[in-house]
């Protein structure tokens, strides 16, 4: 009995001893992982009619998949080529997608429907990637290619919501009347790949399709087209398609505003260009204003230092009559006052500033504020009028004619800026879009691959190689 008790005893302590060393007590409660998240994207077990049918005649398809699937964004995903006059319909239930084909089939006539990344598992939503289907209404498949990349021309960039689009055996309005025979879409590098082409004649466009109709309706739609027809055939050199919009969208949308109506001002109020109570050395002073100005007198606005005594510059107002300029060689790291009198301005309602005269103080900034830059430009005799632009979130900073293989600046305002060079064809300083109807390309340019980031007091330098 004593031996009993003694394996017992041991028996526990072992017990005791493993517990501590693994962690594993009964106080440490979990739920179960679940196991690893489904990463995989289903598998087309069968279509019917099968892959690469010749002879197709039916005008439903069904695909069988080994699970749960579903069909997102059928519109924007799924691209049937030639492109039909109705659209098909694409339904799911369970593991079988079924299209149904509404349009009538030319004869002789290869086909394919592309998903792009619309069938998806229905778990996880892992994509079917790029799927697909191909048949012909005759009894073979047509296999010629056409690829080429598409370029905006204004960046050198590229936009993969842009469209390629194959027209066969027409005139050069059929683009602006009806959709494509076939579309393509772009990758993230711009580049498109047509297939299952028959031989002849095309003609090849790009579209950044604003209204879903597949023409070209729109002069603020990015559109490029070939300035040669196609001829496709067993070996086809690849196009490149500069794309434009031939007008700038103008449109803007205006904020809405709730609550009570603000109080009506009784004196004129502006705000001005000075930054931290600093002025820029490279720019204008700015007064600008809410409403046009009515009465404008420039020799009563007076610059002067902190003595008072009155400094040369010229006052003008621009062409809206809501910004005045004050233009002087800046000094830098200097004070100065300008001096605002009652009767200089009134704006549309009458308004006058408060005072019998308005001083505003300020100090120009110091050099050591600027960054110093040079640019050394490569294969500058290989080009045609380049144009080296800065660009600052989406406008042009400043633009400089390249017309050495260096170039430099004193004072240059620090931050970071995308580096374009435009070649400016007709040597107007900017650059000029196409025009389809006097079938005329735009101007070119490249964006640099890497940004600039100018440093304040300090000397920054780029090579560019164009």
């Amino acid at each position: 009995m004593k031996f009993i008790h003694l394996l017992y005893f041991t028996a526990l302590i072992f017990v005791l001893y493993f517990v501590s060393v693994t962690g594993m007590g009964c106080a440490q409660i979990g739920s179960p992982t679940g196991g690893p998240r489904d990463s995989l994207p289903p598998v087309l077990i069968s279509a019917t009619p099968a892959l690469m049918t010749t002879n197709f005649s039916t005008n439903k398809i069904s695909f069988y998949f080994n699970e749960y699937v579903d069909v997102q964004d059928v519109q924007n995903n799924v691209l049937v080529s030639p492109f039909p006059k109705v659209t098909p319909t694409v339904e799911f239930k369970f593991k079988v997608v079924t299209v149904k084909l509404k349009d009538t089939l030319l004869p002789n006539t290869t086909y394919s429907i592309n998903f792009g990344n619309s069938i998806r598992d229905n778990n996880e939503g892992n994509p079917y990637r790029n799927f697909t289907y191909v048949f012909s209404t005759g009894n073979m498949i047509d296999s010629l290619q056409q690829g080429g990349k598409v370029i905006i021309a204004e960046t050198g960039k590229k936009d993969s919501t842009i469209i390629a689009m194959l027209y066969r055996n027409v005139d050069d309005s059929v683009v602006q009347k009806r959709k494509p025979d076939y579309v393509a879409r772009l990758d993230s590098s711009g580049n498109f790949m047509f297939r299952n082409l028959s031989g002849g004649k095309y003609k090849i466009y790009a579209l950044k399709d604003g209204d879903g109709g597949k023409t070209y309706n729109s002069k603020i739609e990015l559109f490029a087209f070939s300035d040669s027809e196609l001829v496709i055939g067993p070996s086809n050199a690849p196009v490149t398609l500069y794309a434009f919009a031939e007008e700038k969208d103008t449109k803007k949308t205006t904020a809405s505003t709730t609550g009570k109506p603000a109080a009506a001002d009784k004196r004129l109020r502006f705000t001005t260009s000075l930054n931290n109570n600093e002025q820029d050395l490279l720019t204008d002073f700015t007064m600008t204003f809410a409403k046009p100005l009515k009465i404008f007198e420039p020799d009563k606005i007076i610059l002067t230092d902190t003595n008072f005594n009155k400094l040369d510059g010229t006052v003008t107002l621009d062409s809206t009559r809501k910004n005045i300029h004050i233009k002087v060689p800046w000094t830098e790291d200097t004070k100065y006052r300008i001096l605002v009198s009652k009767e200089a301005l009134s704006d549309s309602a009458n308004l006058q500033i408060a005072k019998a005269q308005d001083t505003i103080r300020f100090t120009t900034k110091k050099e050591t504020a600027y960054g110093s830059l040079l640019i050394r430009f490569s294969n500058l005799g290989n080009v045609v009028h380049p144009v080296l632009q800065f660009i600052k979130g989406e406008e042009i900073y400043k633009s400089v004619p390249i017309n050495a293989a260096q170039w430099s600046d004193k004072r240059f305002v620090p931050g970071e800026y995308e580096l374009r060079v435009l070649f400016d064809e007709n040597n107007n300083g900017k650059w000029d879009p196409g025009n389809y109807e006097k079938k005329l390309q735009p101007e070119k340019a490249i964006t640099v691959d890497a940004k600039l980031n100018i440093k304040a007091n300090w000397d920054n330098e780029r090579d560019i190689k164009l």
